[in-house]
């Protein structure tokens, strides 16, 4: 719980004690490599910080094909948040890239910790606004940079993820072909 307790001192001040006064709420979860999180059709009940490993987000297009919107890695958080807010059924899925672990908390225990503490609501309102930031971020360089320029950043931002990913999920992700992804991995290893 350690990684997870310093996460949250990024984020607002959260002493040791009142950590511990709240620790109760939060369980550790381990997903094989391949299981899922969150699936389409299901309700998410969970949000969860990854201590430990990779995930991978996707939804299914008009085509029926597999597109990730997402690669969660360590010390960030997951969730399908659309689900696990309105409790309704997800529209994405959730997938483990490999073996991972994390620090889970459910819908009814998160709620029951907003209704307890005004830390903890301040700390809701803060991940909130940073998932929000983050979702902008990745809209924009969807649409405003080139193939070679979003694997650059990529590469740069997210190297764990290049490493440990599919090409075909990697090129989902960054909006481009397996074929162009190929192109531009030759181009930069010259």
């Amino acid at each position: 719980m350690e990684s997870f307790k310093l996460f949250l001192k990024s984020i607002v001040p959260v002493s040791d004690q009142e950590f511990e006064n709240y620790s109760q709420y939060f369980k550790i979860r381990t997903l094989a490599r391949n299981s899922y999180f969150a699936e389409i059709g299901k309700t998410s009940h969970e949000a969860a910080f990854i201590k430990k490993g990779l995930l991978r987000t996707y939804y299914i297009n008009e085509k029926s094909e597999e597109v990730t919107s997402c690669f969660c890695a360590e010390n960030n958080l997951t969730a399908s948040y659309k689900s696990f807010i309105s409790q309704q059924p997800s529209e994405l899925s959730i997938q483990a890239v490999e073996d991972t672990e994390l620090i889970t908390i459910s819908y009814n225990d998160l709620q029951i910790l907003y209704q307890k503490s005004a830390l903890w609501q301040n700390i809701g309102r803060t991940i909130a606004e940073r998932q929000y930031m983050v979702m902008e971020q990745y809209a924009s360089v969807l649409s405003n940079e080139s193939a070679k320029e979003k694997y650059m950043r990529m590469l740069k931002e997210q190297p764990a993820v290049v490493n440990k990913a599919s090409v075909t999920d990697i090129a989902s992700y960054l909006g481009i072909t397996r074929r162009t992804l190929s192109r531009i991995r030759k181009e930069i290893t010259k």
